[in-house]
This record gives structure tokens, C-alpha cells and sequence, in this order.
């Protein structure tokens, strides 16, 4: 048998129990894909991070969900490099630290600032933004329980990735975003011929006075039905924001999981104009909730 030291974490907030939860297997260069992805399976969260040695960044890491492997993701990203501090593999250097990690995608830059007495806050670089398919809303929105006349007028719906393709779906109001819910088979079956890893629902409401947008990140079984936060749709939807002008500036704070009970609050960057976006910045905090060995 072999033993793996292992942390969770949850990440995009300041507390225990809330945001969103990733567990992070370190000294994981000998497991194989197989492993990893029953390995994701058995700690039944949204993502699974392992991290490996890299001869291109600081650090290699490899995301998994139950059902398959995540080119890049951003709660798993945040909730690593936590892990790596809190477990002394990742020693800080002043009030911030850049690092890298060896993603899927490739390389991607992480920035950590360190405050006294107050949680590190992570901020990762995303790829480039690209703009995929433009979706017609009659087929999109009928898998998620809602009509057209639900989206935000004369905005497109459209497949975005800043290192993973996500369905970009801004609605009109938290109403119409509380009422959304996954048709399995509709959604199966748009999935199945379109662009895109996951769909991310949003609109232009926080839920608290801080916030500039809330949305709802949804998957199928194996994975989680509803993701509490996510990182990588986070930084695709502040791309098409600022791409379509639906921001005035090129920050805000992100909530998502409110409804889960689980709240998460990120700080979003987009850095270039909206016509040629260099990367998202997309950054919060995180807390260590368990560490323990995982046996094989």
C-alpha cells in the first residue's frame, strides 16, 4: 500500500464550510490517469487537484472531476496553492509571492499576498480569452427550465474560455436565476453537440451590497448537479462582460453559492481592452477544513 498526504480546502472565502471545497492530493507523480480519476470519485467533490513536479513551473497540478480530467479550473487553483502554504511546501517570500503552476493548459502565474493575523490572498492569471459559438437561446434555455424572454436583452449567449470552454447565459434578474433548473436530458443532449465543458448562469445583481454579479454553474452525474463557486466561468464571464460593455470597469466582485449555503466572493481583474483581452485576474481566499493520508 501506498500512502498520499492530502488537504481540503475550501476555497473563495474566509471560513470553514462555505465556498467551495476541493481536496488536493500531494506527491502524486506515480499515480496514473486512472487513478486520479478514481481517486476524484472517491472524495466526491467538484474538482480533485494532484499535485506533481514540473520541469516548465513551480509546480505541476492536475484537476479532476468525478467523471473527467479539467484542463483548467479556478477554485482548485486557489485551494492548491493555499494547501501548498499550509503545508509548508510553499514558503512565502513577503508581502507577495509569485509562483507558477504547469496546468492542462499550460503554464498559468499565481500571485499570493500575505496580510498578518488574515488568510493569504490567491490571485491566478487565466489564458487569453477566446470567444466560441454563439447559442441560440431557443435550444439553451429550455434545458434549464427558462424561456428567452428570461435572458438580459440583447445579449448573446456564447461558449467563452480563458483555459476552459464555459456557456456564457446572462438572465435578466436573480429571479430568473433562482428559477433555473437543469432538464437532464435536454441539457445531456445540448452538451453532447456543442462547444462547451459547463454552462455558467449569471446576471447583473450581487447578493450583497459588495457584489457586481451572482450566478449558478451547473453539471451532471457523476459531477456535482450545482457547483458552489467557479473560478474559470468567473473569469470567462467577466470576459464577456467587459467584452459586450455590460461592466463600466474592469473590476468586480463575483458571488456565487449563496443558495447552497455555501457563500463564495472572488475579486475579478480583466486586464486589456474589450477587444483584446490579455487574461483574467480572479482571486479570493481560502481555509483548511481537513488534512489526513489518503491509502491505496
Amino acid at each position: 500500500m501506498t500512502t498520499y498526504p492530502f488537504t481540503q480546502v475550501d476555497a473563495f472565502t474566509d471560513r470553514p464550510l462555505a465556498g467551495n471545497p476541493c481536496a488536493i492530493l500531494f506527491d502524486a507523480d506515480d499515480l496514473s490517469d486512472a487513478q486520479m480519476l478514481a481517486i476524484a470519485k472517491e472524495m466526491n467533490l467538484s474538482e480533485t487537484a494532484f499535485v506533481r513536479q514540473s520541469d516548465a513551473a513551480d509546480f505541476g497540478v492536475r484537476y479532476f472531476t468525478p467523471a473527467e480530467e479539467i484542463p483548467l479550473a479556478g477554485h482548485p487553483t486557489i485551494a492548491t496553492a493555499h494547501a501548498l502554504i499550509d503545508n509548508g511546501r510553499l514558503p512565502l517570500t513577503g508581502p507577495k509571492t509569485s509562483i507558477t503552476f504547469e496546468l492542462q493548459v499550460g503554464p498559468i502565474e499565481i500571485e499570493i499576498f500575505a496580510e498578518d493575523g488574515r488568510p493569504p490572498r490567491i490571485v491566478m492569471s487565466q489564458k487569453k480569452p477566446q470567444f466560441g459559438a454563439l447559442h441560440d437561446p431557443t435550444q439553451v434555455m429550455p434545458a434549464f427550465g427558462l424561456t428567452p424572454d428570461d435572458l438580459l436583452p440583447g445579449a448573446p449567449i456564447q461558449t467563452v474560455s480563458t483555459g476552459t470552454p464555459q456557456l456564457m447565459i446572462p438572465l435578466r434578474s436573480l429571479d430568473a436565476l433562482r428559477r433555473a433548473q437543469v432538464d437532464i436530458p435536454a441539457y445531456t443532449a445540448l452538451r453532447e453537440t456543442a462547444d462547451f465543458f459547463s454552462p455558467h448562469l449569471f446576471c447583473l445583481e450581487g447578493i450583497t451590497p459588495d457584489g457586481r454579479t451572482f450566478a449558478r454553474h451547473f453539471g451532471l452525474p457523476p459531477d456535482t448537479m450545482e457547483d458552489p463557486f467557479t473560478g474559470s466561468a468567473t473569469g470567462g464571464m467577466a470576459a464577456y462582460l467587459w467584452h459586450y460593455g455590460l461592466i463600466g470597469q474592469p473590476t468586480l466582485i463575483a458571488e456565487q453559492g449563496h443558495w447552497l449555503n455555501r457563500p463564495g466572493q472572488a475579486f475579478v481583474e480583466v486586464v486589456g481592452p474589450p477587444d483584446d483581452m490579455e487574461t483574467v485576474k480572479v482571486g479570493g481566499t481560502a481555509v483548511t477544513v481537513l488534512r489526513g493520508e489518503l491509502i491505496i
